[in-house]
């Protein structure tokens, strides 16, 4: 027993404050990052942030600090967290220790790879500029995504953020050969078994990798989630050579966690409370996302917005880091305008006429020129009436409601619950839908033909329909 003690680096606990624990080492110090194992078989994950003194390590616990009491003995496992990597993983459900939390026995042959890595070099990262195709009208349109860019959902609470990121997990499995990576932060357990029960139903899993960091779990394992989560994007963009989608559920949570962290760890706060540290905890996780010569790691993250304040510092840093915004709006969503994406206030960095092209840039800027004209007509129809208007602006008001009406999309998650089927449309289809409808060659259409379908053709059947029904309710 007394060899064994010897040939390890063993501490004995100072003090424990909520998940901040301090330890006295007499050997040698753990350097920052290593993992340190503590109470009944281990069972307290401790790492260690910074080093107090000669002999003292001040320590964050990954897991509850129950049962942990001063001068236990506390064990250096000599290395950093791991994550799993290898093709083992893929369909599977792991916690932020790489445990398998689906009920299935653990994968086998994994190798299991420091959560802690430094972003590519700009040697090694990619200098061109794709698009990358979601099938969702409004995103391609109007704020397309990057292919190994990042991409943030902006949102208050309850807005759609999680159904849209849902619906781009079917839509990229479905026509994209890569890996999905989906990383909960401080999110629900209700979504993470929702959505591994959906994508298990629509066929997508054997693609797939979820990790979880649930809210009801300690503030240290919340702020490691999403480092263990690349570590796993990593390997199949560097060893496997394939593209990644990772989608990220929710960075405000991971800033959250930081926050609670600095808190505890006595840290002064800055700007309404948040860390001083922010911005280069956000960097180090973000600056890891990044498109290389030998694969590209896509990301969507959802970004809740406190309060639906979007100059709020949470929301203002991830900004920075951001290739393509997409804001969801309560009220178009209280509009029944789903996915309640603001096309004025989302904005995206591939909409120039050199990456998008000359046709995807002037019909983008003709939308964005029609439904800003149209907001600004909107409080002298309030008060005045669309009587009132120029004809001129009439036509302006009546080419704007259609695109916002052919900008909505069923999708393939609310199936169950909205009964229609849903819809992938292809970014040529959505520009001629458009182009279209900017044309006024569907100024006789009724507004509600163009609500809720794929390709623009598909209104002259619901027009149809839409006038039977009037016909048949005129004769009773």
């Amino acid at each position: 027993m007394n060899s064994t003690h010897d040939s390890l680096n063993l501490g004995a606990v100072v003090s424990v404050r909520g998940s901040v624990v301090d330890i006295r080492f007499e050997r040698y110090l753990p350097p920052v990052y290593s993992l340190l194992h503590a109470g009944q078989d281990g069972r307290v994950a401790i790492e260690v942030l910074t080093q107090l003194d000669a002999h003292t390590v001040r320590c964050i616990a990954l897991t509850p600090t129950q049962g942990l009491a001063r001068g236990m003995l506390v064990q250096d496992s000599g290395g950093q967290l791991k994550a799993p990597v290898g093709r083992a993983i893929q369909s599977r459900m792991f916690d932020v220790f790489g445990n398998a939390i689906d009920r299935l026995p653990p994968p086998d042959e994994v190798e299991w790879r420091s959560v802690h890595n430094a972003p590519p070099a700009l040697a090694r990262r990619s200098t061109q500029s794709e698009i990358f195709e979601t099938g969702i009208k409004v995103i391609d349109v109007l704020s397309p995504l990057e292919r190994g860019g990042k991409a943030g959902l902006f949102g208050g609470a309850g807005v759609g953020k999680t159904v849209l990121l849902t619906e781009m997990i079917h839509n990229m499995v479905g026509h994209h050969e890569g890996v999905s990576i989906f990383c909960g932060i401080g999110e629900r357990c209700r979504e993470g078994e929702e959505l591994y029960r959906d994508m298990k139903q629509a066929g997508v899993l054997p693609n797939m990798v979820m990790v979880f960091g649930q809210m009801n779990e300690p503030p240290g394992s919340r702020f490691r989630v999403g480092h263990a989560a690349l570590t796993m994007a990593e390997y199949f963009r560097d060893d496997e050579h394939r593209d990644v989608l990772l989608l990220v559920d929710n960075i405000f949570r991971f800033i959250q966690a930081g926050s609670e962290i600095s808190g505890m760890m006595g840290q002064m706060p800055s700007r309404l409370g948040y860390q001083p540290t922010m911005s280069t905890e956000l960097s180090g996780l973000e600056e890891r996302i990044a498109n290389t010569d030998t694969g590209a790691i896509t990301s969507i993250q959802a970004v809740y917005v406190p309060a639906d304040d979007f100059t709020d510092p949470a929301a203002v840093h991830t900004f920075a880091h951001l290739s393509a915004s997409i804001v969801l709006s309560r009220k178009r969503a209280s509009e029944g305008l789903y996915p309640a994406i603001d096309p004025l206030q989302s904005s995206s960095k591939m909409s120039t006429p050199g990456i998008a092209g000359e046709r995807h840039y002037r019909l983008a800027q003709a939308i964005r020129s029609t439904l800003a004209q149209y907001e600004d007509l909107k409080d002298i129809i309030a008060m005045l009436g669309l009587e009132q208007l120029s004809v001129t602006d009439r036509a302006v008001v009546a080419r704007a409601r259609r695109l916002e009406r052919f900008l909505t999309q069923p999708f393939y998650t609310t199936e169950q619950f909205s009964g229609i089927k849903g819809k992938l449309v292809s970014l040529e289809d959505a520009l001629d839908g458009c182009e279209r409808i900017l044309n006024d060659e569907f100024k006789d259409v009724p507004e509600s033909a163009l609500y809720m379908i794929g390709n623009i053709d598909e209104a002259w059947q619901k027009a149809k329909a839409i006038a039977a029904a009037g016909e048949v309710a005129h004769e009773a």
